[in-house]
């Protein structure tokens, strides 16, 4: 069983950055992690994907170049940095734990996940 708390969000301006935490509790060393957002009407969508021991990130074509995923298996944390960001990147930001790196774009394959936590810019 794995527990996921976001934490970071807030109201930011264009331009700025934000890092986004997620504390697990439960070892999180055998998931590929993620970060998903959902927009007010719309989907939830696949942001960022790491695997297991961090060999591999994937990242969806909208934040390229502008975030970066990051994990620590040791504290159980994985992380997301986000740079120059957007009005468009508003919305409610999810920590996810995905078996398999090949599934981490799915949010059908996640097994857990975290509450959210907002994320505003202003433009």
């Amino acid at each position: 069983q794995v527990h996921l708390v976001e934490s970071g969000g807030g109201l930011v301006q264009a331009g700025d950055s934000l890092r986004l935490s997620c504390a697990a509790s439960g070892t999180i060393s055998r998931y590929a992690m993620g970060w998903f957002r959902q927009a007010p009407g719309k989907e939830r969508d696949f942001v960022a994907g790491i695997s297991q021991f961090s060999g591999s990130t994937r990242y969806a074509d909208s934040v390229k170049g502008r975030f970066a995923i990051s994990r620590d298996n040791v504290k159980n944390a994985v992380y997301l940095q986000m740079n120059s960001l957007k009005a468009e990147d508003t919305a409610v930001y999810y920590c996810a734990a995905v078996p398999r790196f090949t599934a981490i774009t799915s949010p059908l394959d996640v097994d857990y996940w975290g509450q959210g936590t907002q994320v505003t810019v202003s433009s």
